[in-house]
Order: structure tokens, then C-alpha cells, then sequence
């Protein structure tokens, strides 16, 4: 007997490999734009009605940088007139297996894909517009301080990266002495000493300070 199953199981075997054959869909994948569907994945899915699709369920390729894609998986003659979904970026598009078509065109059929919505979400051209606006107002407001500044010698000077030099008031004569001079000044001018004519200056430098602030 089991010299008799052995045979007859490798008959069955290869009966149901010759019989199978491969199914291949290729086609382009785009949005609505005709803008091409970049490395995404399209995957066999099913109808809930459709049990024949389940051994095909899960099937995935990607999509090339042009679009292109190619979906293959094997079919046997009672796969004939299944459906199937293919399914990308949540949208899915139907296709009916057709061996009489497959056999026709040499092999493989064509589908192409053709999304609803665009490439470019709304979302994300309102953020590029906000973020072109605040760049020209940015630009505008530095070009007219540039612009500002340029028009007076003063400017012209600070732009060439000249700063004048700041000055306080001396606590001992109120003449105008230039800020890293203000202690020495002190000391040598007024015979003040050290600690308290740094004292003195730094009295006199902070109200320069709080000038600046207001």
C-alpha cells in the first residue's frame, strides 16, 4: 500500500505545480496632480464577501521612484474571475483575475493607479506659504534697517563695524569720559583711591545702563 500512496501523492504534486501559474500585475501609480507614487507599498486586499481572495491577502510590493510597480503571486484555474483590492495609502482600487486576459497579453496585465488626492496635503503647502510670507516680511524689515542705518554717516560707520565709543559723566567734574577710562580717570585726575573709584564708576556706568534701557 505505501509503495502504491508515494507515486500517486508525487502525481497529485506535481499536477497542482503545473497547474498553478504566476499572475503579474504591473502598472504607474500616481496622485491626482499625475504626480508619481514614490516607495509606497500596494497590497492585496479582500472584499468580506470574497473567500476565493484570501490566500492572496497580504501580498505587498513598492513602488519604484517613478511610479512603476509590479505584483506577482501564483494562481491556479479556480482563481479565475476572483476579486481582489489593491490597496494604497488607504484608498483601494478593484481587479478581477482574468487568466484568458493574462495568457492574451503574454503574461501580465496591465492596472494603473490613480490616487484622489494630491501630493503635496493642504496642510503642508499652507505651512510653506506661512513660511514664505514670514521669510519676505523678515527680509523687508532687514533690508529697510539696513537701509536706515546707511542714510546717516553714523550708520554707514557702525556698518562698516565701527561702534563709538560710549561715555559717562564724571561724579567728581561731569565732564564726559569715555567708559573704560571713567576709573582711571578717577584716580588720576582726582587722586581718588582704587576700590573707591571703582565704586564711582560703577555708581556712574550703571545709570548709563538704565539710559540705554529706557
Amino acid at each position: 500500500m505505501r509503495r502504491i500512496l508515494i507515486p500517486l501523492a508525487l502525481v497529485v504534486f506535481f499536477s497542482l505545480s503545473a497547474s498553478a501559474e504566476t499572475y503579474i500585475i504591473t502598472g504607474t501609480a500616481t496622485y491626482s496632480d499625475n504626480s508619481q507614487l514614490v516607495l509606497q507599498d500596494i497590497t492585496i486586499d479582500c472584499e468580506p464577501s470574497e473567500n476565493q481572495c484570501r490566500q492572496f491577502q497580504g501580498t505587498t510590493t513598492q513602488t519604484d521612484r517613478y511610479g512603476n510597480f509590479t505584483l506577482a503571486f501564483s494562481v491556479d484555474e479556480e482563481d479565475d474571475g476572483t476579486s481582489i483590492l489593491l490597496t494604497v495609502k488607504g484608498e483601494e482600487f478593484p481587479h478581477t483575475i482574468n487568466l484568458d486576459r493574462l495568457r492574451a497579453n503574454g503574461g501580465s496585465i496591465t492596472q494603473n493607479i490613480r490616487l484622489s488626492g494630491d501630493s503635496t496635503p493642504m496642510g503642508a503647502g499652507f505651512s510653506s506659504a506661512c513660511c514664505l510670507l514670514m521669510f519676505v516680511i523678515v527680509a523687508l524689515y532687514v533690508v529697510g534697517k539696513t537701509a536706515r542705518m546707511l542714510s546717516t554717516p553714523a550708520g554707514r560707520m557702525e556698518f562698516r563695524g565701527y561702534k563709538p565709543e560710549k561715555y559717562a559723566q564724571c561724579p567728581e567734574c561731569n565732564i564726559p569720559i569715555v567708559h573704560h577710562q571713567l576709573t582711571k580717570h578717577l584716580i588720576v585726575d582726582h587722586d581718588i583711591e582704587m576700590f573707591e573709584a571703582g565704586e564711582m564708576a560703577g555708581k556712574a556706568l550703571r545709570k548709563t545702563w538704565s539710559t540705554e534701557d529706557e
